[in-house]
């Protein structure tokens, strides 16, 4: 479970709750080359709501699923998929099916991929919705395994500066690249693109700033490993 104190919801209104759907997803550097996904959906019926006089929530979707991807390719090298609560003995029979992940790019056109081999009833609707979750997931690694790599770097001695401009060219590309036209922000012809291609500071994320700022630390620790 997420260590996270803030509620990503706000309190519950003073109405009958009858679903809860619950994604998480979690990503892990295996290595330099390689990135674990793990993700999972959970749908729970209100208690009592399906069972008279049942205390419990009732768990009717359980679908988890186990990526690991290449990098900095971000293509699928092993795909796991397993159903651990489900409505009918029939829908296990549908996870091998979910091996055909292997080869794909989760870089570029991944959903459209995904609904095309898992859609409607080639696939399990929830396992599907799962996968679609965990893409931008995958897709944000990028950043994530760049600030390692940065941090390993600066614990060995090795400086931002000691990288040649080549180095530090590829290094910024290949960490924004896959975001590259997924939304306003990042479209290829926009501004934000432009100050990032042509070396320019777009700043900390706000997220960032804010942290720092309530810890009462000076933005030269971002400073330190932003590259």
């Amino acid at each position: 479970m997420s260590n996270n104190p803030n509620p990503i919801l706000p309190a519950d209104p003073d109405l009958p709750l009858i679903h809860t759907r619950n994604y998480e997803v979690r990503a892990y550097k295996v290595n330099d080359n390689e990135i674990l996904i793990r993700g999972a959906v959970r749908d729970d019926k209100a208690p009592g709501l399906y069972v008279n006089d049942d205390p419990e929530p009732l768990t009717i979707h359980h679908m988890v699923i186990e990526l690991r991807v290449s990098y900095p390719m971000m293509e699928i090298l092993d795909a796991n998929t397993e159903l651990k609560e489900f409505p009918h003995h029939e829908c296990p029979g549908i996870a091998p099916r979910y091996k055909q992940l292997v080869g794909l790019s989760i870089a570029r056109g991944f959903t459209h991929k995904v609904r095309e081999l898992f859609g409607g009833p080639r696939g399990c609707t929830h396992t599907t919705a799962l996968l679609q979750a965990m893409g931008p997931v995958a897709i944000q690694c990028g950043w994530s395994m760049r600030v390692i790599k940065l941090k390993e770097l600066a614990a060995s001695g090795v400086s931002r500066e000691a990288m040649t401009p080549e180095q530090r060219d590829m290094a910024r590309e290949m960490a924004f690249k896959s975001n590259l036209n997924t939304c306003h922000i990042w479209d290829e012809e926009g501004e934000h693109v432009r100050v990032m291609r042509s070396g320019g500071d777009i700043g900390a994320p706000l997220s960032v700033t804010k942290r720092l700022g309530k810890l009462g630390r000076s933005l030269d620790d971002w400073e330190k490993i932003r590259g």
